[in-house]
């Protein structure tokens, strides 16, 4: 079985560290053959919404709009949580980034016991 992982991201943009952590390891992991998948839920779905990364950095690493679109262009795809999103007013034609997938809590289990590890931030 190939190596695999998948990072739960449940803060949103107000928790710096806690979103551009994920996405460093994801972009890593991907430089390394690794098969990474990101999923948002909670407050990290805030995160697939076009322009919100934008103005979010945390000290002493990469911006977190360059990471997003390092892991985008590396292939990586973003689950983002259906319910979670729809609590939020957050629109799926029209403000998710281009690599957002909205999925439900079925896909999120499949991902995560197909993985070598899964981590939640």
């Amino acid at each position: 079985m190939a190596e695999k992982l998948v990072f739960m991201v449940i803060h949103g943009p107000d928790h710096p560290e806690h979103v551009t952590i994920p996405f460093v390891m994801a972009v890593a992991a991907q430089a390394s053959d690794v098969d990474v998948v990101i999923g948002l839920q909670a407050d990290g779905v805030d995160l697939a919404v076009k322009g919100r990364a934008d103005t979010v950095a945390a000290d002493g690493f990469p911006p977190l709009s360059k990471l997003m679109s390092d892991y985008r262009d590396l292939g990586g795809k973003l689950l983002v949580c259906n319910p979670c999103m729809k609590s939020r007013g957050i629109d799926p034609t029209t403000q998710l980034v281009e690599n957002a997938e909205v999925v439900a809590a079925a896909r999120f289990v499949a991902e995560i016991t197909s993985a070598t590890n899964a981590l939640t931030y």
